[in-house]
């Protein structure tokens, strides 16, 4: 129950972070990357000073396996943010549920790793429940005018987010096995904080008092957020929490209804539901086949 709790406020912290992104308006995606990695830092080194563990959290043994992770890390940050400013916060949210579904495809596509036929059916029920929410979206292929409004490229990017996010979730599963997890978190904000800055040249905003208060309050709520995920894996297994991931979709579409306007179309909920179930079933056939290994090894020890 402390797992599943700690899960639940992470989510929280997560939707937060993103209203309050959402709220500062056409601030560049870029920027939006810096902020909410670069006050992220704060909360975690405080973290990590009150349980004695900055000067583990700096060791690493492969430095070149954190610049790759943030690279697609903020990549993914990046069109993420993106498609929060173009499209309404419950359907960015959504389609960003399409990830869990694609590491299981790429797992099986680059790293070789055995897929079921169970799962590849989940997966790909899930992401016809992507096409269900994008289609409305990409007006050149649904008879519309030409592909160039800015929810189009909004739907594109939270996609394309979606992918990257699926290859960064796939990087920090290999850099588990040599680093700890608190150094993955800092190195990850650190360096992506010093690559959004790349992105001045395209063009950044000065922001207004209230813009950089939200700013700033987006990247705490991240870094808190961050921190609650972490301690939930420490009380539960990743089977069992797993599924509170999708307590945000309930949060985004109240938040986007009261806070923004946001009415939910018929397409993106029914997309969402198709999504959410995907993804759950996937967790829950891990979670008995977790089940059953363990049995399998208990019967096997003599």
């Amino acid at each position: 129950m402390r797992g599943i709790t700690l899960k639940v406020l992470s989510v929280c912290f997560f939707v937060v972070m993103a209203t309050l992104l959402k709220a500062t308006g056409t601030i560049p995606a870029g920027e939006l990357v810096f902020f909410r990695c670069f006050f992220a830092i704060l909360p975690v080194l405080a973290w990590l000073l009150w349980r004695r563990q900055l000067r583990s959290a700096l060791h690493t043994r492969n430095p070149l396996g954190h610049v790759v992770r943030a690279l697609v890390g903020a990549s993914s940050m990046g069109l993420g943010f993106f498609a929060l400013t173009r499209l309404p916060l419950p359907e960015a949210t959504a389609i960003g549920f399409a990830a869990p579904l694609l590491i299981v495809a790429f797992s099986a596509l680059l790293l070789k790793e055995r897929v079921h036929v169970f799962r590849w059916t989940a997966v790909t029920v899930g992401l016809f429940g992507v096409v269900i929410i994008l289609w409305p979206r990409l007006t050149l292929f649904s008879g519309g005018q030409a592909m160039g409004n800015a929810e189009t490229w909004g739907a594109i990017a939270a996609f394309g987010a979606a992918i990257f996010t699926a290859f960064a979730m796939m990087q920090v599963r290999k850099l588990t096995q040599t680093e700890r997890t608190e150094a993955i978190v800092i190195y990850f904000f650190i360096s992506a904080s010093i690559l959004s800055l790349a992105t001045i040249p395209f063009g950044w905003a000065m922001p207004t008092p209230q813009q950089a208060a939200l700013l700033i309050g987006a990247g705490f709520a991240g870094g808190i957020g961050q921190l609650l995920m972490t301690s939930a894996y420490r009380y539960a297994d990743m089977s069992v929490i797993a599924p509170f991931e999708y307590v945000s979709l309930l949060l985004t579409l109240v938040i986007g209804f009261l806070v923004f306007g946001d009415v939910p179309t018929l397409s993106m909920v029914i997309g969402a539901v198709i999504i959410v179930l995907s993804g759950i079933a996937v967790i829950l056939r891990e979670h008995y086949l977790g089940i059953d290994r363990i049995k399998a090894r208990e019967a096997n020890t003599p």
